[in-house]
This record gives structure tokens, sequence and C-alpha cells, in this order.
């Protein structure tokens, strides 16, 4: 057995960084950006009010006040989207909404609020009314103004390569007029299931057979940080079913298995990977998944990497959490597939009885500035629900015989 340290450095020793592709932005969400990317204009593009109110020379309102208001005619009115194609000069003013161009001459904005112009009125009808505006505090010059560039500057580089697309910088793509973005494109995995008893959910059971649950919560796994599945459906416990199987899958970026990857006279997976490829390593001093091939098949020049899971599902995904979710981060350009972890108070005792590293799923929760950790019940290598209820899972190491309630334990946080 080797370690899970020696086992995740094998598994990522295979995969690379994949080549760019040019993506839609909204399609590049978690992705991550292959070239810096270089503002090609200023934003805002001009100065522009961050106010409603009235665009006026700061000058002008000098001694303004409620008890004594300076009085200016209004010129005209603007909204965001246009410009006005007067001045501001001495003693005038421009009814002016959030957004819109600064007018020439204007150097500040005073908000509604600080003139005597009633709150509610439809725009323009008040200013038309009555031609004058009377302004009740003095503005400092550049007030509520947004100066142009103030944000960005043209050919200011705004997100660097290696970048996390996350929904900020896609609207700041947006922002700068691209629809499209280059990013280094979304690594492919095929997931076959093996295993004579195992149906398709949606199918009748017979006695002995059991629903295929690995393939869909590795797939979803796949794709909630950032791959593509490829599913390839079942495969029967031949080493025949199998490699035809697994020859479909073969343009993938990688290929998982689950099950096959035991010592039972039908585990074949390994065989499999003997034959037609490379076998790196399988069996990870960890639990649950101690039972875990990885190596590379080889097609057309090619070595595609195959991690081949455990068949138990809570071995299948803890295996698939620590090993192929580094892998596909890699792919996609990430460098921080570390997950966060906290020390938390264990709530019950954990045991660890053959000196493997044990992944004990737990929900960790924060209490008067501490964080506690409780085990989602049974933590047999067959519930998926000790999973589906959990948001970390509870580390305990190689060389410690357990936990007891109270003790400290690292807490990888999955959520």
């Amino acid at each position: 057995m080797i370690s899970v340290e020696e086992a995740l450095e094998r598994v990522l020793s295979y995969v690379h960084v994949l080549e760019p592709e040019d993506q839609p932005i909204l399609d590049a969400l978690g992705q991550v950006a292959a070239a810096d990317v270089i503002s090609p204009l200023d934003i805002p593009p001009l100065d522009n009010t961050a106010m409603d109110g009235y665009a006026v020379r700061a000058a002008d309102t000098s001694g303004a006040a409620e008890s004594s208001p300076i009085t200016l005619r209004v010129v005209g009115e603007l909204a965001a989207g246009y410009i006005f194609d007067g001045e501001v000069t001495p003693g005038t003013a421009v009814r002016i909404m959030t957004g819109a161009p600064m007018p020439r001459g204007a150097d500040a904005v005073v908000p509604f609020e600080e003139t005597d112009e009633p709150s509610g009125r439809a725009f323009g009808s008040f200013a038309k009314s009555r031609g004058v505006v009377g302004v009740l505090k003095a503005a400092e010059p550049a007030a509520n103004v947004r100066r142009a560039a103030e944000d960005v500057r043209r050919g200011q580089p705004i997100i660097p390569k290696g970048t996390v697309l996350r929904p900020a910088q896609i609207g700041v793509l947006a922002s700068l007029g691209m629809a499209t973005v280059r990013v280094h494109r979304r690594p492919i995995v095929a997931i076959l299931s093996t295993g004579d008893e195992v149906r398709e959910p949606g199918t009748p059971l017979q006695p002995g057979q059991i629903y295929d649950s690995n393939a869909y919560s590795v797939a979803a796994m796949v794709m909630a940080n950032g791959g593509i599945p490829k599913r390839l459906g079942i495969a029967k416990d031949t080493v025949e079913a199998l490699t035809a199987k697994l020859r479909e899958g073969l343009d993938a970026d990688m290929l998982v298995t689950s099950a096959g990857v035991s010592r039972g006279d039908y585990d074949v997976v390994k065989d499999v990977l003997a034959k037609e490829g490379e076998v790196d390593f399988w069996t990870v001093r960890m639990r649950p998944g101690k039972p875990l091939a990885f190596g590379a098949f080889r097609s057309g020049g090619r070595r595609v990497p195959h991690l081949g899971l455990p068949g138990n599902p809570v071995s299948s995904m803890v295996s698939f959490e620590l090993f192929g979710r580094p892998a596909i981060y890699k792919m996609l350009g990430r460098s921080d597939w570390d997950r966060p972890r906290v020390r938390a108070i264990a709530e019950e005792a954990i045991a660890n009885t053959d000196a493997r590293r044990v992944f004990a799923r737990a929900i960790v929760t924060q209490r008067d500035g501490r964080y506690h950790a409780a085990l989602t019940g049974p933590q047999g290598s067959g519930m998926l629900t000790s999973m589906a209820y959990a948001n970390a899972l509870a580390v305990v190491p190689e060389d410690v015989p357990g936990v007891r309630p109270g003790d400290e334990v690292d807490a990888i946080l999955l959520d």
C-alpha cells in the first residue's frame, strides 16, 4: 500500500493542463483563463453621474442652504444613453439621471434630495413647469461624478491568465463587450460501472441485483468540479466485455471505472488494465477506498489515465474526491485543488484499527467559536447516505489508533 500523498502525486503526474479554446462567456463559468484579458476600452467611457439630480457648476452653488436656496435655470434634461448637445454655463443646470454622461461645463451633481424639487414627480415635469430649480446645499467639485476610466483603462490587463472565471469575472467580460473568452477546455471523463449485478436506475430489479449509483454520483462530481462526464454504461464481469466497453472511452481525457479492483475472482479491471496499458498502483493506505487501481490505457499513441474506483459507493465517492477531483482541476488549469480544512472537536469516537488513514463522514458545525464534528451515522462503506448527510470528512491519521469524544481532528470541508 502507498500513502494518500504518494497516490495523489502519481495520479497528477499522468495528467496535464488541457489546450485552450474560445468559449462563450457564460459557458466559461468555472473555467480558467488561458491568456491575459486586456481591456479594449475605458470603463466608464465618459464622466457620468452617480446620482439622479442636477448637473451644475459647483461654484454656482456656493452658499446654498435650505434657508437661502440658490436658484438655477434648467436648460435641459438627460437620461442614460444620451449626450447633451449644449453646455452648462454660469447660472444654469441640466436635470440628469444616474449613468448619464456629464454635460460640458458641469463639474458636480446635486441630488434631487438637495433641491426643492418634490419627490415622485414624472421625469422632467417639474423642471419644465418652472424652468428653474432651487439648490438647498452647496456642492463640492466632482460631487456624485464617476470619472471616465476610473474602473478600467483601455489596454489594462483585467483578468490575468490562470484566473478561475467566477460570476464577477463573467460580468467584467460582458462589460468589456467580449462575447467569448480564451479558456482551457473542460476535461471529458468517461465513466464505466462493472458488475453482473448492477442495473440502470428505472429498470426492474431481479433478486441479487442493485442499482448503479456509482456512475451517477461520480458523473455528478465530474460536473460539479468543471468536467464533462461521458457515461459508458455497465460492463459484465468478463475481460472481453470490460475491454470492449473501455475502448469506447479511449477518446476521453480520463477513464473512471467502479468495482472490479479487489481480490475477488470476478474483479478483472486490473487484469484488463495490465493487458491494455499499465498499472501504476492498486492499493492506498486509506479507509474507505483501499482497493484503488490507477494507471493508463494506450490508445493510438495516447496515454489515457485510468482511475479504478472501489465498488462500494462511499469508497467510490471518497476516492474520487481525493484523486479524481484534483486531476480534473489540474486539467482545467487550476491549482487550488486542496479543500479548506479546520480543526474540529470530535463528538463521537472514531476507530482506526488497521493503521490506515480514516476519512469519516461528518457534519461540521460552529458553536461558541469552535468547530464540532459529528458523524453522519454508521460509517459502513456501503452506506451512501453517510455521504449525502456529510459536509466534511473527519481525518484520523495512520499512526493514530482512534479518536475519542472531545479530541480534536482535522476536517476536510466538502461544502
